[in-house]
């Protein structure tokens, strides 16, 4: 970059500040006037100023920013890799994927089993569909909303090779038992950490247990790029059977904008291709483009140096709901997560119970009627919706998924996103205690 360049890029950043300055008016927060929401963008001019930075250089693709975002996303795990990608839901389809590759010694097969969950967001589910896999659904703890762990051994048989599940709202699933299961059974790990970056299981991050973990970036997550996603593995071979998938198939790493990485382009024989045809052009797997773009990328670097910040903001505004909401629990299932466990929220799950005088949907549409934001469950039951019955998906119930019911009526949760602020956390507690006066 010339020093002319340089300068100009310097005097684009100062108005990009004043800019943000101009369109940044905070107000104070006026209860019942203005939302509360379950999730958003937190974000500076410092997010800005990166994204307009990448987009002087106009490298659309990957670039500068998506290598220095993996470097220090990677670093942050404590773990070798980390690939970008363009959703968390491509993140869980490439995870997949990267486990069906012929590279592999023991690659997932049509028809193979996987153990996961129907209380769940469908991405986590979808990519065992898409693949061929059959789905084995066991029920979850009602508190903790992860799978029920005493139930997972009887229902391995020959054809189990895979345990895909998400740390349900940024609560660890008991990894002590699964990786003991799986190590003992000799099964893939997929961990979806897409709503969990931050938690912590027995001091270590979560997404590091297993051979995959997978993260998203959409702008209710704990960073954002606006949309994106990555995976993470201290796997070489997975790695690579990953970024293949994510680029069209093909066998070569070189990055792109780069020829010859290998050092032997033209001296490759695979397949039926005549020997020295070009490396960069052989694909190996049945791939997709499902790469991001440096701009996305350099929004994420910004936000990373938030990351900290962020999972400190959500744990305190956790406890705090926790502290205020605790005295209903007569009426809600509060959340309860392991002593092992160190979560970073995503939200505050409530079930209410049976027998009470009122319903989810009461409670739900009051909060709402009030300003604030509230959601279910991801899918509840993801069986019960149109595109998952047995004549479009085949899968297996293993022991009834009777908790799993009761989520899909009785359960919500509300957002403790680092954009709240103390005085709509205590706003939110105060509308517990007015609809129960009320009812009284």
């Amino acid at each position: 970059m010339t020093k002319k360049e340089a300068g100009i890029r310097a005097q684009i950043f100062e108005k990009v500040k004043e800019l943000y300055k101009v369109r940044e008016t905070k107000k104070d927060f006026i209860p019942g006037e203005m939302p509360i929401r379950y999730a958003g963008r937190v974000f500076d001019e410092k997010e800005i100023i990166s994204l307009v930075d990448s987009a002087l250089d106009f490298w659309l693709t990957e670039g500068r920013y998506a290598e220095e975002f993996e470097k220090k996303f990677s670093d942050f795990f404590g773990i070798k890799h980390a690939i970008l990608t363009n959703s968390g839901s491509s993140a869980n389809l490439l995870a997949v994927a990267a486990l069906t590759s012929p590279k592999l010694e023991k690659p997932l097969q049509p028809g193979d089993e996987v153990i996961t969950t129907a209380a769940a967001f469908p991405t986590t589910v979808n990519p065992i569909v898409q693949n061929r896999l059959i789905p084995v659904f066991l029920d979850v703890k009602l508190g903790t909303y992860n799978i029920d762990t005493d139930k997972i051994e009887e229902a391995i048989t020959d054809k189990t090779k895979l345990i895909m599940l998400a740390h349900t709202l940024g609560n660890p699933f008991d990894l002590d038992t699964i990786m003991g299961i799986t190590e003992k059974h000799n099964l893939f790990v997929i961990e979806d950490v897409c709503d969990a970056v931050g938690s912590t299981y027995n001091g270590k991050p979560v997404g590091t247990f297993g051979d995959i973990g997978t993260v998203s970036f959409y702008p209710a997550h704990h960073i954002t790029m606006g949309e994106g996603g990555a995976l993470i593995t201290d796997s070489a071979r997975l790695e690579h059977n990953i970024r293949s998938f994510r680029d069209w198939g093909r066998d070569c790493w070189c990055k792109s904008g780069h020829d010859n990485t290998c050092g032997k382009r033209f001296e490759w024989k695979l397949g039926d291709l005549p020997y020295g045809y070009d490396h960069k052009f052989i694909y190996s797997h049945i791939g997709y483009n499902l790469k991001i773009t440096d701009m996305q990328a350099a929004v994420g670097v910004a936000q990373l140096e938030k990351l900290p910040e962020f999972i400190k903001a959500r744990k305190n505004n956790f406890k705090k709901l926790y502290e205020g909401l605790s005295k209903y629990d007569e009426y809600f299932i509060l959340p309860e997560w392991s002593k092992k466990a160190d979560p970073s929220w995503f939200g505050f799950p409530l079930t209410v119970r049976d027998n009470v005088f009122f319903s989810r949907n009461e409670i739900t549409e009051f909060l709402e009627e009030k300003k604030i934001a509230t959601r279910n469950l991801f899918a509840g039951n993801i069986l019960r919706h149109p595109a998952y019955t047995e004549s479009n998906v085949n899968y297996r119930i293993h022991g009834g998924l009777k908790n799993t019911d009761k989520i899909l009526s009785d359960t919500f949760w509300l957002g403790v996103y680092p954009g709240l602020s103390t005085k709509e956390i205590n706003y939110i507690i105060n509308v517990f205690e007015d609809f129960f006066l009320k009812r009284q």
